[in-house]
C-alpha cells in the first residue's frame, strides 16, 4: 500500500495542472503577434497552440531563408574580405 501511495505522489507532482495549463496558454497570448493584436478577448487554449505552432514554422523557415541567403553572399565573397569574415561571424 505505501509503495503505491508513493508512485501516486510522485506521479502526481509531474503532471500539469489546469493552472499551469491556463497560464502557459496566457503567456502564449501575449507573445504571439497574431493573436495579440486580435480584438477578441477569448481565444481557445487550442487556437493558442496553434497559432503558436505555425508562428515557430514561420519562425525556422525565416531562419532557413536568411541562412540560405548568408551562405549565397559568402560564396559570392572574397574569402578573405572584411564583409566574408562578419558573413561567418553572423553563421556561427
Amino acid at each position: 500500500m505505501e509503495r503505491s501511495r508513493s508512485r501516486q505522489q510522485s506521479g502526481n507532482s509531474s503532471a500539469i495542472t489546469d493552472d499551469q495549463i491556463t497560464d502557459l496558454v496566457s503567456k502564449l497570448q501575449q507573445l504571439i503577434p497574431e493573436i495579440r493584436n486580435r480584438r477578441s478577448d477569448k481565444v481557445s487554449a487550442s487556437k493558442v497552440l496553434q497559432e503558436t505552432c505555425n508562428y515557430i514554422r514561420n519562425l525556422h523557415r525565416e531562419v532557413d531563408d536568411l541562412s540560405d541567403r548568408l551562405s549565397e553572399l559568402l560564396a559570392n565573397t572574397d574569402a578573405d574580405s572584411a564583409q566574408a569574415a562578419i558573413i561567418r561571424s553572423l553563421l556561427m
